[in-house]
């Protein structure tokens, strides 16, 4: 019998990158879609992306994930973020197929100060952030058979992330002021993929009683943007590379277009009670993801 296909929408990103990878190292049947090919705001390239490959589950990674730009460019965001995942979730229903979609700890508004549950009100303060509700929502409401994961400061060892950012400053900087009063879970995109095509065989089984729903998934632990970028520098004075003095400094010192949460931690225990998911600690996630940084 033929294993199971995964289409993944998001072929660039790095949650999806993860999963090509991932897959590609297990022997899984994955199959990844992105622009200008398959474009997730086009329901005929979608439709046919699926209709082509048959997929046992789907996975949606594909977002508008600019978050300061999102402040000015309101349709564009939502139309990838909102009617995207829509439509998707509408395919999905249609063809009788689960989906995985990820989402964001930016639904929340920050104010809570303890981590928060699935179960909380999301409140967002961005426009990125609304329109990932609303993606939420959308596939809520057309899919009975979806896991969304919302996930926070997502990284990798390559493109274009916090981690990447400040080792290509670092070329060039002695000293690098980041905000310190901002707290939340640097989540490597690896982990958030192994998570996913661990459950695959769970998830495409028609054996299981599945727990659909809304989960949180992020490495363990939290730390502010300030700390994360310590931890990155000591990661890369021992691996050779050039390291920075960080500067600690408030949000109001480095204003943006898009406000950001000053606490967005995510509570993990539901997954972990669901489906005996526990990632490890994100400074052990950094330690893994920091051997394999190819130099800037």
């Amino acid at each position: 019998m033929a294993p199971p296909r995964i289409a993944v929408f998001g072929s660039s990103g790095q949650v999806a990158s993860s999963l090509v990878r991932g897959a590609g190292e297990r022997g899984i049947d994955l199959v990844s879609g992105g622009r200008p090919q398959v474009d997730l705001c086009d329901l005929d390239s979608t439709e046919a992306f699926l209709q082509a490959n048959q997929p046992a589950l789907v996975v949606n990674a594909a977002a508008y994930t600019a978050v300061d730009k999102a402040e000015t460019d309101q349709d564009a965001a939502f139309r990838l973020n909102a009617h995207g995942p829509a439509v998707l979730a509408a395919l999905c229903s249609a063809a009788n197929v689960p989906l995985v979609h990820i989402s964001t700890d930016y639904v929340f508004d920050g104010t809570k100060g303890s981590p928060y549950l699935e179960t909380d009100r999301v409140s967002p303060l961005s426009v990125y952030g609304a329109s990932k509700a609303a993606g939420e929502a959308a596939v809520r409401n057309a899919l009975a058979q979806h896991l969304i994961l919302r996930t926070s400061w997502v990284y990798s060892d390559g493109g274009s992330n916090f981690l990447r950012t400040m080792l290509r400053l670092a070329e060039t900087r002695d000293e690098i002021g980041v905000v310190d009063d901002q707290r939340g879970g640097p989540t490597c995109a690896a982990d958030i993929a192994s998570t996913i095509l661990d459950l695959v065989p769970r998830l495409t089984s028609r054996k299981h009683d599945i727990a659909w729903g809304t989960y949180h998934l992020t490495n363990a632990g939290e730390t502010t943007w300030a700390g994360f970028a310590r931890a990155i520098f000591a990661e890369a004075s021992q691996r050779g590379l050039r390291a920075a003095e960080v500067r600690p400094i408030t949000t109001a010192d480095y204003p943006t277009p898009a406000r950001r949460p000053a606490y967005s931690t995510l509570d993990n225990t539901r997954i972990a009670e669901a489906f005996g998911v526990r990632l490890p600690s994100w400074q052990d996630a950094l330690r893994r993801c920091m051997s394999a940084v190819p130099a800037c």
